[in-house]
């Protein structure tokens, strides 16, 4: 699995808090060892977001990904619900 995050990513999670920036680290390890462990709360997105997933990083917020050949992991954005989905 490889994992890899969009320059839209990184300057997001540059503005996130401290706690946040903790809590994905922590999640992004679960992910790593089991991307269907309930705590990610990982679900495809419909609309405009299809064919993409969302993934659970702490409370309101989230990080959005696609998948790209199977082993590749694109995270797109973070953020709490209403900055990624409206």
């Amino acid at each position: 699995m490889k994992i890899v995050f969009s320059k839209k990513f990184d300057k997001l999670f540059l503005k996130q808090s401290p706690k946040i920036k903790d809590e994905f680290y922590k999640r992004l390890e679960l992910f790593k060892k089991d991307r269907r462990n309930k705590l990610l709360n990982v679900h495809r997105l419909k609309s405009k977001m299809k064919g993409k997933y969302s993934m659970n990083v702490s409370g309101d917020v989230g990080a959005i990904y696609e998948i790209i050949d199977r082993e590749i992991y694109f995270f797109l954005l973070i953020g709490s619900h209403s900055e990624l989905y409206d």
